[in-house]
């Protein structure tokens, strides 16, 4: 005997989202023809009047015996009110199923919405992996044509797939949860390391040097290993898109009371064909520059995933001579 496949989260929510607009329809229907009917009982009521007469056709009454009081109603008008009311009546269902349609599809519309959006981040965040496997490949064919020694190359390629599967699974958790993630403590100076290393062939084809300063002691975040690469991956390669080449990315890690901070500057032109305030909406971006096309997408994730960790990321400074970017992430306790 095989067992029903129990409802996931989704199709219990459309079938509740079934079930109330249902019953929101049914409530509606009767609320207007109850008023319709009451209504146009209403109308009647005012337009008949009471008269006391012979009714057509009967045989009249016996002397002296009173004439029975009748109430008559003008036929023409209560054509036009029975019309009246049948109109109205079309009207107020054409309302109710506008009304239930709307919140019938609003369940679809945001599918709609997280799976565009699911598929745009998982294409942003795999693009620059993918560029670093780019050139990590074209450095093990020139090795290996001229015969050099290509082992720690090899490792790096297997670190780099390694990250790109982490980044999958990290947004797979992302799309599904709602609340913060579980408390972890995470050594920011190694994470912050490592994801400077993984973006060495995109800073040496870009010609520009990258210089990270950190304290001796590392400080340890409340954010998971993945999501904090992450970050880190697009602040940085936020800034070498920008950095003009010859020049440098300087990225600081400190500890600022009971936050971990890391800030990436460049010496870019700065922000411009853009408010400062927009640059972490999604699809906002400003001029091109040249490089690799942008889609406004790698800081509006920055912003995500700070936020669902308790954290902040801001423009520090942005002007002709370059720009900064601080994320601020709560420390471990």
């Amino acid at each position: 005997m095989t067992r029903a496949r129990p409802a996931t989260r989704d199709e219990e929510r459309v079938r509740r989202t079934t079930v109330s607009v249902g019953m929101y329809v049914a409530a509606a229907s009767a609320l207007a023809t109850t008023v319709g009917t009451l209504a146009l009982l209403g109308a009647v009521a005012l337009s008949s009047r009471h008269e006391r007469g012979e009714a057509s056709g009967a045989q009249p009454p016996p002397p002296g015996q009173p004439v029975e009081a009748q109430w008559v109603v003008d036929r023409d008008r209560i054509i036009v009110l029975v019309i009246v009311t049948a109109v109205l009546g079309v009207v107020a269902l054409g309302v109710v199923g506008w009304f239930a349609a709307r919140r019938a599809v609003a369940p679809l519309a945001e599918a709609l919405r997280v799976q565009r959006n699911f598929v745009a981040d998982a294409s942003h965040e795999l693009r620059t992996p993918l560029t670093v496997l780019d050139s990590r490949i074209q450095v093990l064919q020139r090795r290996l044509e001229r015969g050099e020694p290509a082992d720690d190359v090899a490792a790096r390629l297997r670190a780099d797939a390694q990250a790109m599967s982490a980044v999958l699974g990290d947004l797979l958790l992302a799309a599904e949860q709602t609340e913060r993630p579980e408390p972890a403590a995470t050594p920011v100076v190694e994470v912050v390391e490592a994801a400077v290393a993984s973006l060495a062939p995109l800073a040496d084809a870009a010609g520009v040097l990258v210089h990270l300063h950190a304290p001796a002691v590392t400080p340890f975040a409340a954010v998971p290993e993945v999501p904090l690469s992450r970050c880190v991956v697009a602040l940085v390669d936020n800034a070498l898109q920008h950095a003009p080449r010859g020049s440098a990315v300087t990225v600081d890690v400190e500890v600022d009371g009971e936050e971990a901070v890391v800030q990436v500057a460049d010496e870019g032109p700065g922000i411009r064909g853009i408010a400062v305030e927009q640059v972490f909406e999604r699809f906002s971006h400003g001029p091109e520059t040249g490089r690799r096309r942008g889609f406004g997408l790698g800081l509006s994730l920055v912003r995500d995933v700070a936020q669902r960790v308790g954290g902040s990321v801001d423009v520090a400074s942005t002007s002709s001579d370059g720009t900064t970017f601080v994320l601020r992430l709560p420390l471990a306790r």
